[in-house]
């Protein structure tokens, strides 16, 4: 069958699934995005710099494992469905939140309680799509799910756009609560994971208990040894990944602002640009990994990043500068198109709720300082912005693509199959 007719197939319950996932990382990305246009604005209200400002993204990706972790835990006890619901309401409120913050410092806290609830999102989504879809549509669906988070940064940059000159950076946090609307999407359409269901008839009731009790024997380590050689290998492989990511899209407004002098409307455009790239990407690459497979799709894609990047971190004109950065995210998002898709097919699947969501949130807080490392680069630069996009790019394409050529992959993975097993 075509990928169309494969689409058509689904019912209501696994296109509800597919949607709400998207759209729950979509304004996860988007409430998250906010503030790398605001940072300039932010640091002129507190009497500061922008490096003290990009630690509210370092505070922010540091809490974001911590997320995944006990949100994922709680996906595999009570379902992927009303944990996905509880961490969308809490993002939206935390997003609010921010808007209200009286000194930098609240600011930092608040965006850490931010990143501890969107750490949740992603994991949880993730796995309850991947469950509920047919193995053949996960290479599409994954690069669907995956351009949620350009998405997210696409509306930001709208919003950024049309609003920022009315209501300020304040008023650009209150705008947050929208995702908080999907909760009764989700409540009314997306029903449960069938292998998450399909488990928990079988799990014992005393599941806790049961696992600290085998924490203590020798034997349960030994055979967990081969997941805890993968998530080992995983943490290294999103580590890259999100500097990938972060490291060409976070101060990407700041280099406009800061380094090219652009105002509010030539800066949302070009990051507007930037964002259409990235879903073109991630959906396109996504749906070749069913063909040629999920290593070789990644790689292809972080080698194309590599002769854009003078275009587009050194180019001096608008129409240069955002050619550059639609194709940079073509080939960024291309990769990270696969992520859903590959750590799902890699995990156990007795924690497929958490393991994804943790490996990739781990990866995230150790390159969680991208930010101020970017920041501090191009202030010693004489704030050449550019060189510090560049440099974080460069170095890690090349490592994106010699740490997947060395590990592992899976396709078609029947998870219905696994859970009986």
């Amino acid at each position: 069958m075509s990928l169309i007719t494969e689409l058509k197939s689904l019912d209501r319950a696994q296109r509800s699934a597919i949607w709400a996932s998207y759209l729950g990382w979509t304004l996860d990305a988007f409430d998250f995005f906010l503030l790398v246009f605001l940072q300039s604005a932010i640091a002129k209200e507190f009497g500061t710099d922008i490096k003290a400002v990009s630690e509210a993204l370092f505070v922010t990706l540091a809490a974001r494992p911590f997320g995944a972790f006990v949100f994922g835990l709680l996906a595999d006890r009570f379902g992927r469905r009303p944990i996905l619901m509880v961490v969308i309401l809490l993002f939206s409120g935390f997003s609010v939140l921010s808007g209200f913050a009286p000194t930098l410092g609240m600011l930092l806290l608040i965006r850490c309680l931010f990143g501890f609830a969107m750490g949740g999102e992603w994991g949880v989504g993730a796995s309850l799509v991947m469950e509920t879809i047919p193995p053949k549509l996960r290479g599409a669906v994954s690069g669907l799910l995956q351009s949620g988070y350009p998405s997210g940064y696409f509306l930001a940059s709208l919003v950024y756009y049309l609003l920022f000159d009315h209501i300020g950076w304040r008023g650009m946090f209150m705008v947050g609560v929208v995702p908080a609307l999907l909760v009764f999407i989700i409540r009314m359409h997306v029903h449960e994971s069938p292998a998450f269901e399909a488990r928990a008839k079988v799990r014992a009731p005393h599941w806790f208990a049961e696992l600290l009790r085998n924490a203590l024997k020798p034997s349960y380590w030994r055979s967990v040894a081969p997941t805890l050689r993968i998530l080992a290998y995983l943490v290294v492989l999103m580590t890259a990944f999100n500097f990938f990511s972060h490291g060409t899209q976070d101060l990407y407004p700041t280099f406009l602002q800061k380094q090219h002098g652009f105002d509010t409307h030539t800066t949302g455009t070009l990051a507007a640009i930037m964002n259409l790239g990235a879903m073109v990407g991630g959906i396109s690459f996504g749906i070749w990994s069913e063909r040629i497979g999920r290593k070789r799709a990644i790689i292809v894609a972080s080698l194309l990043a590599l002769p854009v990047i003078p275009l587009w971190a050194f180019s001096s004109t608008p129409l240069m500068l955002g050619i550059g950065a639609f194709l940079i995210q073509v080939a960024v998002q291309g990769a990270w198109g696969i992520v859903p898709v590959h750590l799902n097919e890699l995990s156990p699947p007795a924690v497929r709720g958490m393991f994804p969501g943790f490996a990739y949130q781990l990866g995230n807080l150790i390159a969680s300082r991208n930010g101020p490392i970017q920041a501090g680069i191009a202030e010693s630069h004489h704030d050449n912005y550019g060189l510090a996009l560049a440099l974080v790019a460069g170095i890690t394409a090349i490592v994106l693509v010699c740490w997947t050529a060395i590990g592992p992959e899976r396709r078609d993975v029947d998870f219905m199959k696994e859970t009986s097993g």
